[in-house]
């Protein structure tokens, strides 16, 4: 879209219906037929929050009906984050000053968007959508924001009118530095922001990890040979840098990438030239400058994570079902496992249920009744030795079990083969497995690491590689087979860990699940009668608690 339509067509501002709405939703950006328009988004932590508040104070639940347009609970929101001598309440949440900056940010949102507006339309200030990013940058920045409010003075006008103005103010500022120097824009985005305005204008990996680690070191020679010179005065415009700035950090971008900790896709690249550091600089430059539009949909939440500010999930799911989800999910790249997500649960019950009574009654009051091995050995007159090879006969036992449907020895030579073949220039970091051959291959020496990125990376032909290296095809056959032996090693032992961390979790999970079947929850029992419980339930016989 031309920064023509984004000046001239604005979307309209959609109302929010009442003083809940005003402090629990955020903007989106959508387009519609290639229509810009605006809604108006839940945020369902911010939501609980509001209901909380409303149950708990009658006060403020008589705030939320008034008809003022959210000024009274902007106030009581405002009081709880400035106000540090204020006591919490049992029920109240133990960050709800965090919570305070949110709800009052949501409900700020309007004033973002009629500052920016107001700016590109009056004074021509860039695009609105830029305007209103570098707004909503200020509001959901924890410090900046609370430094706002500090200044803010109520006897003299209101908090819309008041953070309005403090908008414009850094609007202002903030567009006529980007719009005098490219360089500046492109120096001070991060590299999160970077990342997606890459993506926004289609870039993919390895590219996008390559631009990235390039712009570090222009970043930094830039710093040093332009912006950080002697007779340089504080606020002149960021001049272009020259053809040797692109030549140094060239030269850095070649020195470190085989560093261990360059990205993998940058590890694997060729050595470049000035000239593509150069392109590189002038395509991110582009990206940035796209960038306000691609970040609106979801800036609220990117934002706060951004910062450091905790998000809460809305997803309740337990904990074990979704890393053992993610485990086994991971694992069905391999055929093989295909059938492990759906047989691992039944599979361990069944292998409790074959455990001797002695056995399965120490499982049950370690992991489901949380008492500690000491003070089983004390309860049932039994050494704490033999209590703790109890626990480690009978979850290998479990792990044995899950080894033998997983079967890693099968097919993980396999899956690394193919891996290298198909994924290795471009491998997903979220997947563990591809993950953990990643981190195998950074440990690799620098021989290793360079015939893997001359057979793999550059996929040059076996009589280059040869040649360039000076080996024998029998000598690179050999390194190739004891590189994949030496990955083979470190996946198997990471799949182990997997295994064992899932089991662990799957039996305290699976014996809590049991404890509250067992008796009433809330109940309060001595050890000795926590242990007269389970051994009645195992039994297969009722008990009586005095």
């Amino acid at each position: 879209m031309s920064d023509f339509l984004s000046k001239n067509i604005i979307p309209k501002l959609p109302h929010r219906e009442n003083n809940i709405d005003k402090f629990t939703t955020y903007l989106m950006l959508n387009n519609q037929n290639g229509r810009l328009t605006l809604q108006w988004k839940y945020q369902p932590y911010l939501q609980r929050n509001m209901k909380l508040y409303e149950q708990m104070n009658q006060v403020f639940h008589n705030t939320c009906i008034q008809k003022d347009n959210g000024i009274g609970l902007s106030l009581f929101w405002l009081d709880v984050v400035l106000n540090d001598a204020q006591d919490t309440r049992l029920w109240e949440p133990v960050n709800k000053k965090q919570l305070g900056l949110e709800h009052l940010a949501a409900f700020l949102e309007e004033r973002c968007y009629w500052a920016a507006k107001t700016l590109s339309t009056d004074y021509n200030l860039e695009s609105w959508e830029k305007c209103l990013y570098t707004a909503r940058t200020l509001i959901f920045n924890p410090l900046k924001f609370q430094d706002i409010l500090t200044r803010y003075n109520p006897g003299q006008t209101n908090l819309n009118t008041y953070v309005q103005e403090a908008l414009v103010k850094h609007i202002k500022c903030e567009t006529a530095q980007n719009r005098f120097s490219q360089w500046r824009l492109l120096y001070k985005k991060s590299d999160k922001e970077l990342r997606e305005a890459l993506q926004t204008i289609g870039r993919m990996e390895p590219n996008i990890s390559q631009f990235v680690f390039a712009r570090k070191y222009f970043k930094q020679v830039y710093l040093m040979d332009k912006i950080q010179i002697s007779g340089r005065k504080l606020g002149e415009k960021w001049p272009a840098p020259d053809e040797d700035n692109f030549q140094k950090a060239a030269q850095c971008y070649n020195a470190e990438k085989l560093m261990s900790s360059a990205p993998h896709e940058v590890a694997i690249s060729i050595d470049v030239t000035a000239s593509q550091i150069k392109e590189w600089m002038q395509i991110c430059i582009a990206a940035l400058n796209n960038y306000p539009q691609s970040i609106l949909p979801k800036f609220s939440l990117e934002a706060l994570q951004n910062c450091g500010r905790e998000v809460a999930s809305d997803d309740d799911s337990d904990a074990l079902e979704i890393e053992g989800h993610s485990l086994w999910t991971t694992a069905e790249t391999g055929k093989e496992l295909h059938f492990l997500q759906n047989k691992t649960s039944s599979i361990l019950a069944k292998e409790i249920t074959a455990l001797k009574l002695e056995y399965q009654k120490i499982l049950f009051l370690y992991y489901g009744f949380g008492i500690n091995q000491k003070q089983l050995a004390d309860t049932l007159g039994i050494n704490q030795s033999t209590i703790s090879r109890y626990l480690t006969k009978s979850t290998v036992n479990l792990l044995d079990s899950l080894a033998e449907i997983s079967q890693p020895q099968g097919w993980v030579k396999h899956y690394i083969s193919q891996w290298l073949k198909q994924n290795y220039q471009t491998p997903q970091h979220t997947d563990l497995i591809q993950a953990v051959l990643v981190t195998a291959i950074k440990k690799l020496t620098f021989e290793q690491k360079e015939i893997l990125q001359l057979c793999y990376g550059q996929k040059m032909n076996e009589i280059d590689i040869t040649q360039k290296l000076g080996i024998s095809f029998i000598e690179k056959k050999a390194i190739l087979a004891m590189i994949q032996s030496e990955l083979k090693d470190k996946l198997i032992h990471e799949i182990n860990i997997w295994i064992k961390d899932y089991v662990d979790k799957w039996l305290s999970k699976y014996y809590k699940s049991l404890k509250k079947s067992v008796y009433p929850s809330g109940q309060q029992l001595t050890i000795a009668e926590q242990v007269a419980v389970v051994e009645s339930f195992l039994q297969k016989q009722p008990v009586s608690i005095n």
